[in-house]
Order: C-alpha cells, then structure tokens, then sequence
C-alpha cells in the first residue's frame, strides 16, 4: 500500500490531506521523516504521525524447516503432527507454508508471514525451479532425460508439464529440476516411464538450499541473503 492511501484510510482526512501532512515533514516510516507519497509501507512498517504511532510494525518473519517424512505441510491437522508443530517461535501462528510438500516427502520447506514474498516463490509465471533428489524402485533408463525434458501431458488437468531437468546419479537414483508445482508431479512422471518413486526429497527451492547441519524436523530463520534471493529484503 503507497503512504498516502495508508494515511488518508487511517485519518479519514483523504488523499490530499494525506499529501500535505507528507510535504510537511510529519509522518515517518519505521522512525525516519518520510517525504515520499508513493513509499509502499506494510504491516512490517512503524508509522507515526507527530510522533503518535499509527501503526505498530509486525515482526516479518522467513524460515526454513528440513521436513521430516510423516509431517504434513499444514498449519494445524486434527490426526497428523503438522510442520507448525516443529516450530518454536511465539509468532508462528502468523505464518503459513510458501511451497508445500506431501506427507512422504521430505526435505526443505520455507515458511513466512509475508504474503508479497511467498507470492514470488510461489506464482507459477515465476516459474521458480525446486530441485528434488528421487529414489526409484527400477533403474532410471537415459531415454527418461529426453521424456522430463519434453514435458508430460496429464488428462485430469489438460496440460502438458514444463520442461523439467532430470540427472542421473546412480541407477536408481536422480535429481530432478521443477519449475512448477503440480500435483504428485514428481511421482507421476516417472510413472509415466515405468518406474516407481521410492524416496523424494526437495534440496532447493531457487536460490535456498536445505544446509546439510539442519537435521530433519530443525528449523531456522533464513539469511538476510536468502530472504533477498525472493526480491524482498529482509
């Protein structure tokens, strides 16, 4: 939200009103005059005008979790212990999950209260990659590298999948580059040449990589380098 529209909807004075208090010096953004009429402020932001504090800023918050199998990426389950329940921070009931995985797969999730930073990593024109490490059930065969490569057409949705990366590391085993999140896409493709997944885990979702000292079920606050990796500083 601009400043000015912050200012008129908290004053109830208007938008020209809001641009006079701005021109005279008296508001300040997170402590600092502020003179910008089009300044994007956010719940993160402290506001004050003459001093009197308008808006509070809220904590932002950006995490990473090494999911462990058996955990559901929700935020609350009646059954099942959920990723929130991993979490011990005394704002986490403000967060929600950017990028989920299933209840079998393991590996990093990201977790924020910043709707404009997980929006990015999650809005399939981004077309962010997610890199996954697959256990398969049969040997992978080198014609399965042109068939990711070429993408998959699934009926149920009516869409052919984007092009993915696949790498062979062992006979039976990959790394696969996503640029979408469909679902069980990962599973479904190698189904799609006669093989079964055994393990799935996400290493890397763009610029953040799982560390490999976060052990399964830790969790972390990310770096301001990695909040930034998003566009977003921290």
């Amino acid at each position: 939200m601009k400043l000015d529209r912050f200012l008129a909807k908290q004053s109830s004075l208007g938008r020209s009103a809001a641009h006079r208090l701005i021109a005279a010096r008296r508001v300040a953004v997170d402590g600092q005059v502020c003179t910008d009429n089009q300044q994007e402020v956010s719940r993160f932001h402290q506001i004050t005008l003459d001093g009197t504090v308008l808006q509070r800023a809220q904590r932002a918050l950006y995490l990473m979790l090494h999911k462990p199998v058996g955990i559901l990426s929700a935020t609350s389950d009646p059954v099942h212990p959920t990723v929130m329940d991993l979490i011990d921070d005394p704002d986490k009931h403000t967060l929600h999950i950017a990028g989920r995985l299933d209840r079998s797969t393991s590996g990093l999730v990201l977790l924020t209260n910043d709707g404009r930073w997980s929006k990015r990593l999650t809005e399939p024109l981004e077309r962010v990659p997610k890199v996954y490490l697959v256990d398969t059930a049969e040997d992978i065969l080198p014609e399965a590298v042109a068939a990711f490569a070429a993408g998959f057409y699934f009926h149920t949705e009516d869409l052919t999948t984007l092009p993915a990366g696949l790498e062979i590391l062992a006979p039976r085993q990959a790394r696969v580059t996503l640029y979408e999140g469909r679902y069980h896409q990962v599973k479904r493709m190698f189904h799609r040449v006669q093989n079964r997944v055994t393990a799935l885990h996400r290493e890397s979702i763009d610029g953040i990589r799982l560390p490999a000292d976060l052990a399964p079920g830790q969790w972390r606050n990310l770096t301001v380098e990695e909040v930034g990796a998003f566009g977003v500083s921290a």
